[in-house]
């Protein structure tokens, strides 16, 4: 590991805005089709490389461990629409899923059928296989996989750049046959009319700004129809149906307002009308109900109620409230989901999301709600899937940081719960010989942060600990189980969840004091957690490393300014580090729809000085930082790739000390990383390896 880093060279770029000049010595790396940017990532990449090589062994240790505790060979459980049930496909040795479909054999029998992963189904129809579309391409990302309602068509899009715009095509699932129509250059989704030939799609701007809604019609020549256009710059739109199959939904929304519009599903023609008019800082959903015969739209909102409230209004006069659930300042109301005789709401309480159960009764009465709760302290569980109006069943699934996927059938006449399915974990997988806790920590102003920690049971403290954060969007890190996370635990290493402000775990207050002009609360509240981990001993700073990606990139690059004695190393994915260039310039794709997030800091002088006060690159100093690994993708049209690649540059140029910095970059990958399962694997190994590493954890080779 002798060999020294590249240097990139300075150029000087002179940026002024309200008076203050800041001269940027590395913004000539945006041009990535200059050749000398290519080759100066490239030899980052083979100076990462270089660094890490005593790491292989490691690497392919994690690897060989994550591929034999996963099932590769499997089949997801049925999901029943229609007349056919409804299922994916894994293949040992193939990087991509299989989408596939079987008859349903008694059409009044709602138990899905016991499939075997290496038996016929009886059956089977192949729908898409994503192996094949992916062949010849370096990335592919499947956007679309939606079937029309008669079953009889797949729209499907597929993007093989990494830039997110999709290509969309059908296929007559009948014939197999592909249609002619292909429509280019469209957002990832899609969604059928109940006609079942009109298919509804959403188009971006020159700055990935899904801006524009269009219907086409399937088979007829023509080109798409523009049925809503959104010329506000702050917002995005997005177009669904409802689970009624009565309705299409078009919602056009900002960070803090929305406004949305509904048509005739069945009516390929349909003019679409507002349900509630655009209010600046309102934000609202709808879902279509039926209640004693009437239709009606279930509205949660946060007009006068921060948490949000739920109401119902007739469809024919949607301001006409009544209201189902008040506002509370303990519990924030996540979303509801309707169905003909019941609807679910998802809402967040002591940093958990959970669910109740509200029954409609055929007068038109509702029945008394029903909390649907699961075993173990850190459980998360939501619904999962549930396509279908009417079904005698509601399925759900749960989690923890120890317990894998569950997914259950519960039946809502009798309220007994089938366990369908837990995620397959070969080996000898116990999750009683883990833990997993809830501690808090206390920020500076003196709020409690919430932390998540899991480890392996018996484990001696102080421990080598990864912290992950991210912190922003109301985004939520609740408890997931992973497999590839085991190789960490199994090696002695603390895994923690710092819950800061910024996100919404502990309601919108939480959120609301994690941006704009108190974005710094995100940044304190972690270093607050990582203090309290070694404060009560959990670990040393000489052990602990932290993590974010995108956002929780931006955490990143804050804390190592503002706590590099805190960490061992810091571990960057996509990271936003170069945060005030790019809200400065409303061109690029994560500006003007993001200043109702950090402010806008070209029209307020406030916004920008607080902003140039803490992004991670206008801040790197002449001092030690720990290790350091950033990583991203060429073709990432969020955070580009230029971010990284300029903050280490300048870290390479001002820090005194000689820990290493590095620099990896995907050269045909976006904003989500690689694509295929077992590429996912090797860059997880990749992570842990280093992180093991840095953490002193383990030998490079064990």
């Amino acid at each position: 590991m002798s060999g020294a880093p590249p240097i990139a060279k300075r150029v000087e770029h002179r940026r002024e805005h309200h008076g203050d000049v800041f001269i940027d010595h590395y913004e000539w790396l945006r041009d990535k089709s200059n050749p000398e940017v290519i080759s100066y990532l490239e030899a980052e990449n083979a100076y990462a490389d270089e660094q890490t090589d005593a790491l292989a062994p490691l690497r392919q240790k994690i690897f060989d461990e994550i591929k034999a505790r996963t099932k590769e060979t499997d089949l997801s459980v049925p999901t029943r629409r229609g007349a056919w049930w409804y299922y994916g496909r894994s293949v040992e040795g193939k990087q991509y899923g299989i989408h596939c479909r079987c008859p349903v054999a008694d059409l009044d029998d709602w138990t899905p059928p016991v499939l075997d992963e290496n038996a016929d189904v009886p059956g089977e129809q192949v729908l898409l296989d994503e192996n094949v579309e992916a062949e010849g391409h370096e990335f592919f990302s499947l956007g679309a996989a939606s079937i029309s309602i008669d079953g009889h068509t797949l729209a499907f899009s597929v993007d093989v750049v990494g830039d997110e715009r999709y290509t969309l095509r059908f296929k007559d699932l009948r014939t197999g046959e592909l249609y002619d129509d292909t429509i280019v250059g469209i957002g990832s989704g899609a969604t059928w009319a109940a006609d079942d030939h009109t298919i509804y799609y959403v188009t971006v701007d020159d700055a990935w700004r899904p801006d524009t809604v269009w219907r086409h019609r399937l088979g007829s020549g023509q080109p798409g129809e523009r049925v809503y256009h959104e010329p506000d710059e702050r917002f995005w739109v997005g177009v669904g149906r409802s689970r009624s199959n009565k309705y299409v939904f078009i919602a056009s929304g900002s960070s803090v307002t929305t406004e949305m519009l509904y048509a005739d599903a069945a009516d390929g023609d349909a003019e679409f009308v507002s349900i509630l008019p655009r209010r600046e800082g309102v934000e609202y959903s709808v879902e279509h109900a039926v209640v004693g015969g009437e239709d009606r739209f279930l509205i949660l909102h946060n007009d006068g109620a921060e948490n949000f409230t739920l109401v119902e209004a007739p469809v024919a006069e949607p301001t006409a409230f009544h209201t189902l659930i008040a506002h509370r300042g303990d519990v924030r109301l996540d979303g509801v989901d309707a169905f003909a005789g019941h609807f679910v709401v998802s809402y967040r309480s002591d940093a958990l999301p959970r669910i109740q159960l509200w029954p409609i009764g055929s007068d038109g009465s509702y029945g008394t709600p029903e909390e649907i709760t699961f075993e173990t302290e850190l459980t998360s569980s939501g619904l999962s899937g549930n396509p279908n109006w009417s079904a005698p069943v509601l399925r759900v699934g749960t989690t923890s940081f120890i317990v894998p996927v569950r997914i259950y059938d519960i039946d809502l006449e009798t309220g007994e719960r089938t366990l369908l399915r837990e995620q397959a974990v070969l080996g000898d997988y116990r999750p009683h010989d883990y833990v997993e806790c809830r501690d808090w920590a206390v920020a500076p102003d003196g709020t409690r942060v919430p932390v998540s920690i899991v480890h392996r049971a018996g484990l001696e403290f102080p421990a080598p600990t990864l912290l992950y954060g991210y912190g922003a969007y109301e985004s939520c890190e609740d408890p997931r189980f992973s497999i590839a996370r085991l190789s960490l635990l199994d090696r002695g290493m603390v895994f923690a969840v710092a819950h800061v402000r910024g996100g919404g775990e502990m309601g919108r207050p939480w959120y609301e004091h994690g941006k704009m002009l108190e974005k710094k609360n995100t940044f304190t509240d972690f270093i607050a957690v990582g203090a309290h981990l070694v404060g009560t001993d959990v670990t040393r700073p000489e052990q602990l490393v932290a993590m974010g990606g995108s956002a929780g990139g931006l955490l990143m690059g804050a804390v190592a300014n503002m706590a590099p004695d805190l960490f061992a190393g810091i571990l960057a994915q996509v990271p936003f580090v170069d945060a005030l260039t790019t809200i400065l310039d409303p061109s690029l794709p994560l500006t003007v729809t993001e200043w109702d997030e950090w402010g806008n800091p070209l029209a307020n002088e406030d916004v920008y000085h607080y902003m140039k006060s803490y992004t991670p690159y206008e801040n790197v100093d002449a001092k030690d930082y720990p290790a350091i690994l950033a990583m991203t993708s060429l073709n990432d049209t969020r955070v580009f790739y230029v971010e990284p690649a300029k903050w280490v540059a300048a870290l390479r140029h001002s820090k005194t000390d000689d820990h290493p910095v590095l620099l990896k970059t995907e050269m045909s990958a976006g904003h989500g990383g690689i694509s295929g399962r077992y590429e996912r694997w090797k860059e997880a190994a990749f992570m842990y390896a280093w992180v093991l590493a840095t953490a002193g954890g383990v030998a490079s080779g064990a």
